[in-house]
């Protein structure tokens, strides 16, 4: 089993979990370059909140987007924006990815940035 085989199926494993769960998902991607978060309703067909490193409003005055730093910023806020839509509790989805590094940093600036998971 190679590596995105393997992450796919940890992914696809907590998927089915939240969906049991039916609250919505705080999901994240990274890619080389940049991190994505989103926020999905419980019944998976509408995202309610969104940032990236792409947008002008999370990366500014960051010294790079794939950092630390970068996810921290994101984290912040994608929290801020899905507490602006009204949702408060969340479930954290990451994509089948260790809690380690700028995952766990998403994470903690959301949390810190007042979203319950």
């Amino acid at each position: 089993m190679d590596k995105k085989i393997a992450r796919q199926r940890r992914a696809k494993s907590t998927r089915a979990h939240i969906r049991k769960l039916a609250v919505p998902r705080l999901t994240v991607h990274r890619s080389g370059q940049h991190l994505y978060a989103q926020v999905i309703d419980a019944s998976g067909s509408k995202v309610v909140a969104a940032a990236s490193t792409l947008q002008k409003s999370v990366s500014e005055g960051l010294k790079g987007t794939k950092n630390i730093a970068a996810a921290a910023a994101v984290g912040k806020a994608v929290a801020e924006r899905s507490l602006a839509a009204g949702v408060e509790s969340v479930a954290f989805d990451r994509s089948g990815m260790k809690y380690h590094g700028r995952i766990k940093a998403i994470a903690e600036a959301a949390r810190e940035a007042g979203l319950k998971f």
